[in-house]
């Protein structure tokens, strides 16, 4: 992601079938952060977000509560909208699919793409996940019905269609993801290539099953079809700039986007999909798509059945909305799956937050009104702290490159640092020792030091915790905007002379979790579909058996897996197999089981078998399957 002039980003418009859960949160506020930096920086910044409202799972989930599409899309909307302004999102525009300007937006691109010859009639005849908004092959779907996905049943669809030409940008696509690696993380951008690689069919873009959705344009006089919630929903990145109005200078000013922030779960539509939609409209593509995580609870998915979802505005009520920005940014790295441990968010801010930079702040104060009535003075800093200066510096030159990667926990890693040679500089030089050997100038230099250490890292530290910053701006005597960035950071000046303020701890400590307990629900002996597919069953290859010795039970087995190397297992059957029988043979593995000790041995797994009154049997594929061969 390089710099610009002009920062255009989104998030993705999120779906009204449900209130905003901690997912979202995590991509408006990873959205919000690097606007912030963009607008600091004097870029000038678009940040779009939204909702997206049409489709058949919001008609049903209206009729459900017995309201009309509109009633219901308005409401879940609204509540989006409040949660954001609430958590004071930067947004520049929210839209909503059901805007009268983005329908026209996507009328008025249909109707190119149809007289281009990129979009056809037909009939389409195969499985759909209501759910999901997507169609499967019979050969994606587990058990012929099933949605690989979200494991929801799918349903038989034949309709007529309008079919877009999505073959028909393969090649295109596949080199533009060679020129202009426009996806990150890079591992994200490898699947989605092999994906196109395997070959692209065209995609049924409108349906005729229900009618929440938007009209197709009056000159194809075709009025049972709905334009399909992908193209309708990708194509408010334009809208939103008046693509299809009278007035498309905001196209002309942003466009195209810097930077699609989405979850992984939508990639494919946002690496694929949408920049075929724009090439067949002649549009630039988008510069950068990043692709985020999902995040668990405790170790455990999140699900309404379990009882463990997170409310994000429960978590900034209890900890403070700039602490649980932190905390997401900081815990876990983008594009990862992230786990929310209450535990993990008290130690980042009793540690990180309180110790690293609340207490820096409070030394500092308590010292200057010690020893100089709060004044400070940064004018031989460099006569006495130049090391320490330019570590300072050279970590703040650096951070940037992180930010632009979406590896924002490295930045924020990184930029602590600069803490630590804080705390490290008071320990080292102890001014209260040098204080009393008359030390004036150099105690003064240090404080002056540290007042610098704290206003550079405020800059830096602002588009994630504004407030928090702005508290320390203004107990150094600046403020924190654009012109004040160019003079410490670019420039790199020091604070002029000036009186330090006093304020309040910035990070209390928390000494005991501040959430109500999660209980989780679970019918005992019953699993749902969820955690049934968090098993993960292969087929294995036994290389090596033999004897335990000592035991009557077990044998060693080394099982190779596709892994690369072969995983040890030790088995209970040693009363029903000889080693010299099974080596060669091919067994079904539990694959992600935690590891377990047996007779001093790590066992990496288990073994599937049965056993009755006839004896015990392994269970074993029909015919040689390929080493990691996932059991569905």
């Amino acid at each position: 992601m390089a710099e610009c002039k002009k920062f255009y980003l989104t998030t993705p418009i999120y779906y009204v079938n449900d209130v905003a859960h901690i997912g979202h949160a995590y991509t408006t506020i990873i959205a919000d952060t690097i606007a912030r930096y963009a607008r600091l920086k004097g870029m000038d910044t678009f940040f779009l977000t939204g909702t997206d409202e049409h489709g058949q799972k919001i008609e049903e989930a209206a009729k459900k509560r017995g309201k009309n599409p509109q009633e219901y899309a308005d409401e879940i909307s609204n509540k989006f909208k409040e949660l954001w302004d609430e958590f004071e999102i930067s947004y520049d525009k929210f839209i909503r699919t059901t805007d009268e300007e983005h329908k026209r937006g996507v009328q008025k691109a249909f109707k190119i793409m149809f007289e281009k010859g990129d979009i056809y009639k037909g009939e389409y005849e195969g499985n759909y996940c209501v759910s999901c908004e997507t169609f499967f092959t019979e050969t994606q779907l587990i058990d012929k019905e099933f949605c690989p996905d979200c494991g929801k049943p799918t349903r038989k669809l034949k309709e007529e269609s309008y079919f877009f030409k999505l073959s028909k940008y393969e090649k295109q696509l596949l080199e533009w993801y060679k020129e202009k690696t426009p996806i990150l993380p890079k591992a994200k951008a490898n699947e989605v290539i092999r994906f196109v690689e395997d070959g692209l069919k065209d995609l049924s873009i409108t349906r005729t099953s229900f009618e929440w959705g938007v009209k197709l344009p009056k000159e194809l006089n075709d009025d049972k079809h709905v334009v399909y919630v992908w193209l309708d929903a990708l194509l408010n990145y334009i809208t939103a700039l008046g693509y299809g109005s009278d007035d498309e200078s905001l196209m002309d000013r942003y466009w195209p986007a810097d930077l699609h922030i989405v979850g992984k779960d939508i990639l494919k539509f946002h690496a694929i999909y949408w920049p075929a939609f724009l090439m067949s409209l002649g549009l630039e593509l988008p510069k950068n798509i990043a692709a985020h995580g999902w995040w668990t609870r405790d170790g455990e998915k999140m699900s309404k059945s379990k009882g463990n979802v997170i409310n994000p505005k429960e978590v900034a009520d209890a900890y403070g909305l700039e602490n649980f920005r932190y905390f997401m940014m900081r815990e876990v790295p983008f594009g990862a799956d992230g786990d929310f441990s209450e535990r993990a968010l008290i130690d980042r801010i009793n540690n990180d937050l309180a110790n690293d930079l609340g207490n820096l702040l409070n030394r500092i104060i308590g010292m200057s009104y010690k020893y100089f009535d709060g004044k400070i003075d940064s004018s031989k800093v460099k006569e006495f702290y130049q090391k320490e200066l330019d570590e300072v510096e050279s970590i703040i030159d650096n951070l940037e490159p992180y930010l632009y990667e979406m590896q924002l926990h490295k930045y924020l890693e990184e930029l602590w640092k600069v803490f630590n040679i804080a705390n490290k500089a008071i320990a080292d030089y102890q001014p209260w020792a040098m204080i009393k050997e008359g030390k004036t100038d150099e105690t003064m230099a240090l404080l002056g030091l540290i007042a610098n250490v704290l206003a550079k890292a405020s800059f830096k530290l602002s588009p994630f915790m504004p407030k928090t910053m702005d508290k320390i701006a203004k107990s150094l005597n600046y403020e924190i905007n654009t012109q004040n960035y160019d003079k410490f950071i670019r420039n790199k000046e020091l604070l002029s002379e000036f009186t330090i303020q006093k304020t309040e701890p910035l990070f209390p400590k928390i000494d005991k979790p501040l959430l109500k307990p999660v209980e989780i629900k679970k019918e005992e002996g019953i699993i749902t579909i969820d955690e049934f597919f968090n098993v993960s069953l292969k087929i294995g290859t036994i290389k090596v058996a033999e004897e335990v010795k000592k035991s009557k039970k077990l044998l060693r087995l080394e099982v190779d897996l596709g892994e690369g190397r072969n995983r040890q297992i030790v088995a209970g059957i040693k009363e029903y197999y000889s080693p010299e029988s099974l080596v060669g043979t091919q067994v079904a593995v539990v694959a992600n089981l935690k590891p377990a000790k047996l007779m001093g041995m790590i066992s990496e797994g288990m073994l599937l078998a049965a056993k009755d009154e006839n004896g015990l049997h392994l269970l074993r594929p029909e015919a040689p399957k390929k080493e990691g061969t996932p059991i569905k």
